[in-house]
């Protein structure tokens, strides 16, 4: 009985003898590094996973040249979960990423900044706000990073989604190729994230019409299409043979599975099960598929294994290369957590565990199914198998508390305390931990969840008023729950009504303190309204847990300008433009601000910078006017005036 198993152990050695030294060749010739991250792919889409509908040949080129982890899950099934257990290889209960807007603390463990202090050059290429650190998302990821390319900005009346909060692929590429253009001499670690497959799904000529009622599909198309177009330049410039590329979905989508409409709540397959595809230099293992049990989590050791290195003791992942081209199927158990179900709607959260055949979610009502028989998820098991359904709950107990040891203190408080003392003393109870307010099972509650996803898209798309009804109708049926108050916070502000956004606002603060985009919306209309002191002391509040979040740092030096607090409206000013030096607003109110205190001279190049940003503004090129009046310069005065004058005709060529 001892001899299959003695030989199995036997080969798995022999395998690893043989991977080591062309692994140790590849980190000598210090490898380019390349980690592509689609946005809401599902798995089941893949040619390389089984799909005959033919979205993506890009890809299953790419498998043919890589190694393929057929069974690869993502920890949670929310873009900044997902993005930071990718790159710091670990998870989210060390990380501390739960829910939209926290913040990555700086002792845990980052690939980019690993690298960066290993001479490479690095690059981030992102194609939404949810992973914009200067709009009060995803702070904190920008860290290790030379280039952290977004620019985005809150969505402003009658504005399309791509000239604003999100942005087409290939868009986002062409920022790419330009910076990998300038990349010489040193290796360089880029991560490129590709929105499209995101809802609303919208995918563009020709693919729109390739895929006539499947967007989804078109756009997942559209997404492997720009894949290629890179894979494309990196032959053609003599980068591919010799980089590390990774590509990962972060999470899937339900498409209606279990009653979902998009993601953020279920960990079932369709949200969690995640294309991963690993190319090594000089295509090594091409061809290979392992059949092994894979997680996101394990992407960033493996990406330092593969470079010769050993990932920090802080890495929680474990590296996949052991698992290539070894006959025995290592059981590695998955976890995944759901918490935006109770951050968001004061339901239970939901975390589950797949080992082997079984996933097991654990929530109000228990769930356990064979995967093996039912691949849909379809029949829960737990009523008739407790048993098997106990076993599995000890195991995640046992992993949550060893995943959660050693996790950074200040993440458990989510506000600083100068924070929570303003809160307390605008009249919240400023606990920035969150716990469940009901037992409800998410499972009784998903339509709810959908009407908000539903309502955030008509509030994006300028029909906020016909949404109103149906917020006011949830808030009334239950008030407790901190999306519904948000939302009808939000479309009450949309539709200029700001008053009346204030009390929903205020409650959403009240059932979770450390929401901030929440408290950023509720200073906007303090300001609407005429309280500017109250509107401050949010902007405080954001500024101090978020100090790269430009606008809302812009909004408080504003304020503090009309307040008659020059020199603190200077001092910010100043840090908005440090880190964005081309910010429009901040240099024309920096530059007016100076003008009317008669340093003309300090005051030219603010103006200038405001006036060349933003050339359609007439209010740009009018103070402009004033400053060089002031300065002598009597030709340029007229120029500007004159621009000015012709901006403000109504059919001005």
């Amino acid at each position: 009985m001892q001899a299959p198993f003695s030989f199995m152990r036997r080969a798995c050695i022999l395998c690893l003898f043989v991977l080591l030294p062309a692994l140790a060749a590849a980190a000598t010739n210090r490898p380019n590094v390349i980690v592509i991250t689609l946005d809401t792919v599902r798995a089941d889409r893949m040619g390389f996973l089984g799909s005959k509908q033919g979205l993506t040949p890009q890809l299953d080129a790419l498998a043919s040249q890589g190694v393929v982890f057929e069974h690869a899950y993502s920890q949670a099934p929310i873009t900044p979960v997902s993005h930071a257990t990718i790159l710091t290889g670990t998870f989210p209960q060390y990380h501390g990423i739960r829910n939209f807007g926290d913040r990555l603390p700086p002792s845990v463990p980052f690939l980019p900044e690993i690298l960066h202090a290993q001479d490479y050059g690095t690059g981030a290429f992102v194609g939404s706000i949810i992973l914009d650190p200067k709009n009060g998302f995803a702070s904190g990821f920008e860290r290790g990073f030379d280039v952290y390319n977004a620019g985005f900005h809150r969505q402003k009346t009658g504005e399309r989604r791509e000239a604003s909060m999100q942005r087409r692929g290939d868009v986002t590429l062409g920022y790419v190729l330009e910076w990998l253009g300038q990349q010489k001499g040193s290796p360089f670690f880029l991560w490129f994230h590709l929105w499209d497959a995101h809802d609303p799904y919208n995918p563009p000529e020709p693919f729109r019409s390739r895929f006539p009622g499947a967007p989804y599909n078109g756009s997942i198309a559209y997404v492997d299409a720009t894949v290629g177009r890179l894979l494309d330049y990196l032959r053609n410039q003599g980068l591919y043979d010799n980089a590390l590329i990774a590509i990962a979905a972060d999470h899937g989508e339900s498409l209606g599975d279990h009653g979902e409409l998009t993601h953020s709540i279920f960990l079932y397959d369709a949200t969690i099960h995640v294309p991963l595809l690993l190319k090594l230099p000089g295509n090594r293992f091409a061809g290979q598929r392992v059949k092994a049990v894979a997680s996101l989590v394990d992407l960033a050791p493996t990406l330092l294994d593969a470079l010769g290195q050993t990932p920090p003791p802080a890495m929680q992942g474990r590296s996949l290369l052991p698992l290539i081209g070894n006959p025995h199927r290592e059981n590695r158990p998955s976890f995944a957590t759901g918490d935006h179900s109770e951050r968001s709607f004061g339901w239970s959260a939901l975390v589950s565990l797949r080992n082997g055949n079984q996933l097991y979610v654990r929530a109000p009502s228990p769930e356990l199914y064979d995967l093996a028989s039912d691949p849909g998820a379809k029949i829960n098991l737990y009523p008739r198998n407790r048993a098997a359904a106990v076993r599995l709950a000890i195991q995640l107990d046992s992993l949550v508390k060893r995943i959660s040891a050693g996790a950074p203190q200040a993440l458990q408080d989510g506000l600083d305390e100068k924070s929570r003392e303003k809160l307390r003393a605008l009249g919240y109870v400023a606990s920035g931990k969150t716990t469940a307010l009901t037992s409800i099972d998410p499972k009784d509650r998903i339509d709810v969840a959908n009407d908000m996803h539903d309502a955030s898209l008509a509030i994006e798309e300028g029909k906020e008023a016909t949404v109103i009804p149906l917020l006011l109708s949830v808030v009334a049926k239950d008030p407790q729950i901190q999306a519904a108050q948000y939302y009808l916070g939000i479309a009450y502000s949309r539709n200029g009504n700001f008053a009346k956004a204030i009390p929903p606002l205020r409650k959403a603060i009240e059932l979770r303190p450390d929401a901030l985009m929440a408290q950023y919306e509720l200073a906007i209309c303090f300001y609407e309204t005429g309280d500017l002191n109250a509107a401050a002391t949010y902007f405080e509040i954001l500024v101090e847990n978020r100090p790269d979040w430009s606008d809302a740092r812009y909004s408080l030096a504003s304020i503090y300008a009309r307040t008659g607090r020059p020199q603190e409206a200077a001092k910010d000013l100043l840090i908005v433009l440090q880190g964005e030096p081309d910010h429009y607003r901040a240099n024309l109110l920096l530059g007016r601000m100076l003008f009317l205190n008669g340093t003309f001279a300090e005051a030219l190049p603010y103006l200038e910078k405001a006036a060349a940003v933003q050339t359609d503004s007439g209010e740009a090129h009018s103070f402009l006017a004033d400053e060089y009046e002031k300065l002598g310069r009597a030709g340029d005065a007229a120029r500007e005036r004159a621009e000015a004058e012709r901006l403000k005709q109504p059919n001005r060529p």
